[in-house]
């Protein structure tokens, strides 16, 4: 089962380093540093279910942002 609540350790420390490792990027490298890192989170999860889970909640989630 996918869990969504807050579970990340320093929670604010984490969102700064990751926007902090975009600077710099063109927008088309940032969407590749973002896919890679889906890419690479997904592997170390490694249970295609949960991560059906995970793509569905983060799309409803996107749909909602308009």
């Amino acid at each position: 089962m996918l869990n969504t609540e807050l579970n990340i350790t320093k929670a604010d420390d984490f969102y700064a380093h990751l926007i902090e490792s975009h600077e710099g990027l063109s927008t088309s490298q940032s969407h590749a540093m973002n896919a890679a890192l889906v890419l690479i989170l997904s592997n170390h999860v490694g249970d295609f279910e949960l991560i059906k889970e995970a793509i569905a909640h983060a799309r409803r989630t996107a749909e909602l942002s308009d």
